[in-house]
């Protein structure tokens, strides 16, 4: 998080590490995220790529672009100590990337991603005090 806008809402900076063995440079994105909890226990996560004056593109990263994103994650009926995630993404990767290279690498960055969401979720969650840094996995977010 770069940003607080209030107590839902922020501007967040996040890296990608390179993979494909090296063929797939680090991206970064900057997005305007708002975080809001429904009765239920459901939460819902909206995003979406912005320009932020105080994070301008970089030589060390493409910057990336993502296209209105949302996610829903609710507990299961049957089990309430487990929920269901809902994603809808559109990530523009940019860069000099083939489809088929995006194609092969995207569905091994978002099971990562949510494995990571629950770490994000456990710390929006925690007491007030305590900091809302996130370590990324490994080639989708890195959260800064």
């Amino acid at each position: 998080m770069v940003q607080k806008i209030d107590s839902d809402t922020f501007i967040c900076h996040s890296i990608t590490q390179s993979f494909a063995m090296g063929s797939i440079s680090p991206r970064d994105f900057i997005d305007l995220v708002y975080f809001k909890r429904y009765e239920g226990n459901v939460n819902v996560i909206s995003s979406k790529s912005v320009d932020f004056p105080a994070y301008p593109p970089s030589s060390n990263y493409i910057r990336g672009y993502n296209h209105t994103c949302g996610y829903i994650c609710s507990p299961l009926q049957e089990n309430p100590a487990h929920s269901k995630l809902v994603m809808f993404v559109q990530t523009e990767m940019r860069g000099k990337l083939s489809p088929s290279v995006i194609e092969a690498t995207m569905p091994s960055n978002l099971i990562s991603f949510i494995l990571n969401a629950k770490d994000g979720i456990k710390t929006y969650k925690a007491p007030v005090g305590r900091g809302c840094h996130h370590n990324g996995h490994s080639s989708l977010l890195k959260k800064k």
